[in-house]
């Protein structure tokens, strides 16, 4: 029946039965069907799914918008009516088929943590400008989501100068050196971004590295990314402190635990980071941190107050 109205292929009686709740429909396929019949040529049809549409559920509209093909009638509807909702609008704008002219409102109505989920997927936004211009008009981005978004909407390219060192530091013959850093220089942000994602391991070594935030973020989501990259990277002093956090707030990646020892080993790592993850290290491990002097004072001596204590529980 569902497929039936949806198609327009159905009776004046079926109708009905959606917008009295007779037919045997789901929440969010009557919610989404009522967005059909409200717009129905017959009069009476139409009032009475006007009239059903106030009733539904705010859960029954997002299940819906979150289909496989939802009708553009729903669209509609939500983006006029029910945007200003966070529920309905994170639905509006993680479905790839909302029409840009509900992207702003939707976005207005997003909590910071939805905003996060979305900049989580860089592949999408690099390539949805309509998208990222209606996420900067958020009121609850953080100063950080904003300015990833506005490099997304930056259209400069950058100077060879700018990945000078970056490209001499990646493992590649002078030419492919040279090619590589040609490249990056005629790039816009959103193309580098790309690049982070998609692109090889040389690349990615180079880009970690970008005056870009979202460059680098960008090459931390890239799924070619192997634990062997992230061991460099966790090591590399030569990182921004930004970046090195967003290695060690990542489970994924403290999993593997060469990565954890190399934040801990790296002085570019942030204080506060390093102090929380110092109980997950090794009694030998522990040890050495208490005699680098490449790390802060505080952190050698946490390393060896926690060494003294471990060694006295043992004895």
């Amino acid at each position: 029946m569902y497929e039936e109205v949806l198609s327009g292929r159905t009776t004046r009686e079926r109708k009905l039965a959606v917008c009295t709740g007779s037919a045997s429909l789901t929440a969010p396929e009557r919610a989404e069907l009522l967005t059909l019949l409200a717009e129905d040529a017959d009069e009476t049809v139409r009032g009475r799914a006007e009239s059903a549409l106030l009733s539904q559920s705010l859960d029954a509209f997002a299940v819906a918008l979150a289909g496989e093909n939802p009708a553009a009638h729903l669209f509609k509807y939500c983006g006029k009516h029910l945007a200003d909702k966070p529920a309905i609008a994170a639905a509006l704008i993680k479905s790839s088929r909302c029409p840009v002219e509900f992207l702003t409102p939707a976005a207005r109505a997003l909590p910071t943590s939805a905003v996060q989920e979305l900049m989580q997927d860089l592949d999408r936004l690099s390539t949805n400008r309509a998208l990222v211009s209606a996420l900067v008009g958020s009121p609850s981005l953080t100063a950080d989501q904003r300015q990833q978004l506005e490099e997304l909407l930056a259209d400069k390219a950058e100077s060879e100068s700018t990945f000078a060192q970056a490209v001499a530091d990646v493992d590649a013959t002078n030419e492919q050196r040279s090619t590589l850093l040609q490249r990056l220089a005629g790039m816009r942000v959103v193309e580098r971004v790309q690049l982070a994602l998609k692109g090889n391991r040389e690349e990615r070594m180079a880009l970690i590295r970008d005056p870009c935030k979202v460059v680098q973020r960008a090459v931390l989501q890239s799924s070619r990314l192997t634990d062997r990259e992230v061991e460099t990277f966790a090591a590399m002093a030569s990182l921004t402190d930004e970046i090195l956090r967003v290695i060690a707030m990542s489970r994924n990646f403290r999993k593997n635990y060469t990565v954890t020892i190399n934040l801990m080993n790296n002085p570019k790592t942030p204080l506060d980071v390093t102090l929380h993850m110092i109980t997950a290290i090794t009694g030998p491990d522990l040890k050495k941190l208490a005699t680098n002097k490449n790390v802060s004072d505080t952190l050698r001596t946490a390393a060896m107050r926690l060494h003294v204590q471990r060694t006295q529980k043992r004895e």
